[in-house]
């Protein structure tokens, strides 16, 4: 399956892979992920591990998800979501600079009442695309795919922002870019942070 089927349109340049510093295994210790790149295979395949490990560890303990994301593959995407769904404890994420595209989603995806933006980010809404190419039968079946995609990641963000699958469409059908309090006015998020004490009183 063509990459540019399974990847949305991203905002902003590519940006490098997550590097293996003790800085974020120390953040793991606090049952913090840093999801800061591109989102593709290889880092979804080690933010799911990384989510089984702590729910492993301590099922009964808050997840917290820091996304700061230009978007990417949507079946990576939908891995990450799929774990944060399948495992017991609550994944609260945290919005920081750009949440965009699959970044968006994976925002919203987190625990409702739990769902955090700083008062600066900004977030992009926007429907898949892909380049299609190929034969005749090709171009049907990638069509269909990215149809299919549509129709999912807008039912999903409907009912985690409580819009109509009707209005999702109309808001997606071009970039929207959202400041953090139009986002939590539309529903992505559910409070906006600005200091130390305001993300500690949601933690205790």
């Amino acid at each position: 399956m063509s990459d540019l089927i399974t990847s949305p349109r991203m905002a902003g340049e590519d940006m490098p892979a997550g590097p293996a510093d003790p800085i974020f295994n120390r953040l793991l210790k606090d049952r913090i992920i840093w999801l800061g790149e591109e989102v593709k295979d290889d880092m979804a395949n080690r933010i799911c591990a990384q989510m089984l490990m702590l729910a492993a560890e301590d099922p009964k303990s808050d997840i917290w998800l820091y996304i700061n994301s230009p978007g990417g593959s949507i079946t990576a995407g939908m891995a990450i979501y799929d774990t944060m769904q399948l495992i017991e404890p609550d994944v609260a994420t945290v919005g920081i600079g750009m949440c965009a595209s699959m970044g968006q989603f994976l925002l919203s995806s987190g625990t409702k009442g739990k769902r955090f933006l700083t008062s600066h980010a900004r977030v992009l809404m926007h429907q898949p695309s892909g380049g299609i190419g190929g034969t005749t039968t090709d171009v049907r079946i990638n069509a269909e795919l990215i149809m299919d995609m549509k129709k999912t990641l807008g039912e999903l963000t409907a009912e985690q922002t409580g819009h109509t699958i009707e209005e999702i469409y109309r808001d997606n059908e071009y970039d929207h870019w959202f400041t953090a309090e139009e986002a939590l006015e539309y529903g992505f998020v559910d409070k906006l942070v600005s200091t130390h004490e305001t993300m500690n009183s949601d933690k205790e």
